[in-house]
Parts: structure tokens; C-alpha cells; sequence
């Protein structure tokens, strides 16, 4: 299914207002918003590696369905999240389902649940060789492009922003022996955030992450400035 046709186009939109409302309770480190920038991500750096590498064989339909869907079924979220009612729904299949009711052929909503089920950071870190492995040998080279528009939204001004947000509504549920302090924001860029840069699957994500990352290291050194001059 090519995303120039007007039955994409139908399916898209039924799935953006199923984004919309499964994510419109969530805080606005997670909420529409950044799926949305995340899509316009997707699609700018597919538009960039297809000029870069034309010999190479990505599907538009998939990678904006997938950029779309990423955090439907994100464990922080579940709670929060259901399909028609169905609480019981497997989060790990949640993504499929949606888009087999909607009319979506089997083997794209197969596809895109299996790149919505790697995007994410800590199943990356669990197991790097499964990610390479679907990339490179087994034809999910739009996991690529999908992973890296998420990732650039987690870094630089936008990513400084979101990351304080997260912490403010989330972060007293992962506070460690320190407590809930703005302090664990500055933490996060080192344990995650810093290191996205070097995580990225495609040039034009790479080129991207260089800059975001940079903001980040530069905040990061207008923050510690900050705490010597206030201490």
C-alpha cells in the first residue's frame, strides 16, 4: 500500500484520531504532540536517505504508520491506554489490532506492530544484535528511520523540555535515594540521553543528533555553571 493513496490516506486518518485519543490523557513528554513531530521527523529523514541511497528499498506507507504508532502499548503509558474498552489487550499487539480494525492488509499491520515493538531505547539496550538483525537481514529498514526521528525527539531544546516535563509529572515514581529533584533531569542526559547520538541507524539521523546533542551539552554546562555559582 503506497501512502499517495487515498485508501492510505483513510487508514491514516482513522489512526491518527486513535492516536489522539489514546494519548490525550498522557503528560506532554508523551502526548499527540510528540508523536506528531516524531511522524514529520520520519518522513523528512526517509525523504533524505532516499535521495542519499535511491538503491535502497523503503516503504512511506510503513515508516509514517510506524512513526505514528510508537508508543501505543509503552509500558509507562498502560494504564492509561485501551482499545475500544478492551483493557485486557495485549500491549504487545495492541498496534496490529488497531489497524486490522480499520482494514489494513495483515502484512502491513504485521509489519509496522514489529517495528513498534523495537523502537524503543530499553529493548534496544536488552538485546542490540535483534535490532541490527531486523534492519540489516530481514528487510525492516524503516525501523531505522523510525527509531532515529523518535530518538531526535528526545534530544536537544525539544528533548531538554520533554525530559523536565517527564520528570515533573512522572519522576517521583522513579526517584532513587536522592529524591525528586530537578537534578535528576541533568542525570538522565548522561545515563540516556547523550548517548542517543551514537545509536543512530541512518546518516541523515546521525547529522541531525550532532547538533541536538551539542544543545544538550551545552545547557548541561549553563546548568553546572548555575549550581557551583549557587552552592
Amino acid at each position: 500500500m503506497s501512502e499517495t493513496t487515498e485508501q492510505f490516506q483513510k487508514l491514516y486518518n482513522s489512526m491518527f484520531d486513535f492516536v489522539n485519543t489514546c494519548m490525550s490523557g498522557h503528560d506532554p513528554s508523551h502526548n499527540p504532540p510528540h508523536v506528531h513531530r516524531v511522524v514529520n521527523l520520519a518522513m523528512r529523514i526517509l525523504s533524505a536517505e532516499q535521495k542519499l541511497h535511491p538503491e535502497a528499498s523503503y516503504s512511506g506507507a510503513v515508516v509514517k504508520l510506524a512513526a505514528l504508532l510508537h508508543d501505543i502499548g509503552d509500558r509507562k503509558y498502560l494504564p492509561n491506554m485501551t482499545t475500544e474498552g478492551d483493557e485486557s489487550l495485549d500491549p504487545k499487539t495492541m498496534v496490529q489490532h488497531a489497524l486490522l480494525q480499520q482494514g489494513a492488509p495483515v502484512e502491513l499491520a504485521i509489519r509496522v506492530q514489529t517495528i513498534v515493538s523495537h523502537v524503543s531505547y530499553s529493548t534496544e539496550c536488552k538485546d542490540p544484535a535483534v535490532i541490527r538483525r531486523l534492519i540489516d537481514e530481514e528487510g525492516f529498514a524503516e525501523l531505522a528511520i523510525v527509531q532515529d526521528a523518535d530518538r531526535l525527539d528526545a534530544i536537544g531544546a525539544i528533548g531538554i523540555g520533554r525530559c523536565f516535563t517527564f520528570l515533573g509529572a512522572q519522576g517521583k515514581k522513579f526517584a532513587g535515594e536522592s529524591g525528586w529533584l530537578m537534578d535528576n533531569a541533568i542525570e538522565h542526559f548522561g545515563d540516556k540521553l547523550e548517548k542517543l547520538e551514537g545509536m543512530m541507524k541512518t546518516e541523515t539521523g546521525r547529522k541531525m543528533a550532532r547538533a541536538r546533542t551539542e544543545r544538550l551539552n551545552v545547557f548541561k554546562g549553563w546548568w553546572e555553571e548555575e549550581m557551583v555559582e549557587s552552592t
